[in-house]
C-alpha cells in the first residue's frame, strides 16, 4: 500500500467517525435529529444500483447520488436474520416497530414513519442493544438521505459507523463500505470534492483488496453468495465514482470506472440484466462527450438491442441516447426517427425530464436539416 493510499484511508476513517460521542446518545441527540430522519436502504445482494435512474442520457452529469429503494433495508434485514442467534423480547419489539416504519415509508406516510423511528430509537437505547441501535440509526440515516436532508444523513451515518466500530465491525465489512459510499455521495452532492474522492477511493480500494485476499478461501469459509455480494458492491462503487468523475469533467477516468462496473455486472448478473444494459448506455454517453461517436454508437446499439429483447423499463432513455449520438454523426433522418420513437415511449411513461430532453434533440435535428437545405 502506498503512503498516499494510507494517508487517504486515515483521512477518510477520521472523517467517517468524526462525530463527538457526547452528541450521539440520549435525548439531546434525538431532539437534534428530530425532523430529519427519513430512510430507505439498498440491498446490494439482490439488485445492483437499486433505484437508480437506469441509463439516463446524462446520468453521469448529475451528482452521484445513490437513489435507494424504500422497499429494502440492508442492515434492518440483517437484524431479522439475526433471529437465529436469539433475539431478546425487546429486540423483537424493535423489529416490529422498524417494520411499521418501513411500511409507512412505502405508503408515503413520512410523518408517521418519523415518529415510529424516534420511538424505536428510544426503545433501542432503553434495552441497550447495540445491534438494535445500529440498525435504527442506519434506517434513520437512509431516511434523511432519501429525502435529500444531507446534513442530518451525514450525522446519522457517522453515528452508525461509530456504533459499528465499537461493536467490532471491520472497516472492510460490506455494511461499513455501503455507508461510506453513501457519505461520499453526500459530499459529492455538496461539492466537498476532497472528501468525496477520499470516500469513493476508500470504498473501491478496500473492496479490491478484500476480493483479492478472499480468492483463496474455500466455499466452506466464504460462500459464493458472499463473494457475489462483495463484487456487486464494488460495481456500485465504481458506477457512483464514474458519475462523479463525469460531473467533474474527468471523462477518461470515468470511462475506466464504467468499463470495470460493466464487466462486474455482466459477470455476476448477465449481459441482459437491466443494469448491464444501463451501464452500456451510460458508457456510450461518456464516449459521446469525448467526441468518440463511432465507439459510442457501438455501445448504445448493444444497449438498444438488449433493451428491446428484455423490454427494459427505460427503453425511451436508451433510444434518446442513440438518437443524440446519431445527431452528432449527422445521420439526421435516423436521429429524427429514433427521437420520435423515444418521445412516444417517454410520453407513455410520463417522464417529463426525458420528454424535454428529446424535444430539444428534435429541435436540433430540425435546425440542422434547415441549414443543410440552405447550403444546397
Amino acid at each position: 500500500m502506498t503512503l498516499g493510499t494510507m494517508f487517504m484511508r486515515a483521512a477518510w476513517r477520521a472523517c467517517a467517525a468524526g462525530v463527538h460521542r457526547q452528541c450521539v446518545r440520549g435525548a439531546a441527540w434525538r431532539t437534534a435529529c428530530r425532523g430529519a430522519p427519513r430512510t430507505g436502504v439498498l440491498t446490494v445482494s439482490r439488485v445492483l444500483y437499486s433505484g437508480r435512474r437506469d441509463g439516463s442520457y446524462k446520468s453521469s452529469s448529475r451528482p452521484p447520488i445513490i437513489l435507494l429503494s424504500a422497499a429494502a433495508f440492508s442492515l434492518f434485514s440483517k437484524l431479522e436474520e439475526d433471529k437465529d442467534e436469539g433475539l431478546t423480547l425487546a429486540e423483537e419489539n424493535i423489529i416490529y416497530h422498524l417494520k411499521k416504519a418501513k411500511l409507512s415509508i412505502m405508503k408515503g406516510e413520512m410523518e408517521e414513519a418519523e415518529e415510529i423511528l424516534h420511538k424505536t430509537l428510544h426503545l433501542a437505547h432503553e434495552c441497550e442493544s447495540k445491534r438494535a441501535i445500529i440498525y435504527t440509526y442506519d434506517l434513520m440515516a437512509n431516511f434523511a438521505f432519501l429525502r435529500g436532508d444531507y446534513n442530518s444523513a451525514e450525522k446519522l451515518f457517522k453515528t452508525t459507523l461509530i456504533y459499528m466500530i465499537d461493536g467490532g465491525v471491520q472497516q472492510d465489512d460490506n455494511s461499513f463500505i455501503e455507508i461510506s459510499l453513501k457519505m461520499a455521495s453526500i459530499y459529492a452532492a455538496r461539492n466537498q470534492n476532497d472528501l468525496a474522492i477520499a470516500g469513493f477511493q476508500f470504498c473501491i480500494l478496500s473492496l479490491d483488496e478484500k476480493i483479492e485476499k478472499e480468492k483463496e478461501l474455500s466455499e466452506e469459509i466464504l460462500t459464493a453468495e458472499e463473494r457475489t455480494n462483495t463484487r456487486l458492491l464494488l460495481g456500485l462503487c465504481l458506477d457512483s465514482y464514474a458519475r462523479y468523475l463525469v460531473a467533474n469533467s474527468q471523462l477518461l477516468h470515468a470511462e475506466t470506472m464504467y468499463k470495470k462496473a460493466l464487466q462486474i455486472c455482466r459477470e455476476e448478473q448477465g449481459e441482459l440484466h437491466p443494469q448491464s444494459v444501463s451501464l452500456l448506455s451510460d458508457l456510450a454517453t461518456v464516449l459521446e462527450a469525448q467526441g468518440r461517436f463511432d465507439e459510442a454508437y457501438t455501445y448504445v446499439k448493444q444497449a438498444h438491442d438488449a433493451a428491446q429483447m428484455t423490454e427494459h423499463p427505460n427503453q425511451h432513455v436508451i433510444l434518446g441516447n442513440m438518437a443524440m449520438i446519431l445527431l452528432h454523426q449527422e445521420h439526421l433522418a435516423d436521429a429524427e426517427r429514433i427521437f420520435k420513437e423515444a418521445l412516444t415511449k417517454a410520453e407513455e411513461k410520463k417522464d417529463a425530464w426525458s420528454i424535454t430532453y428529446i424535444q430539444e434533440g428534435l429541435s436540433e435535428v430540425t435546425k440542422r436539416k434547415k441549414n443543410q437545405e440552405q447550403k444546397v
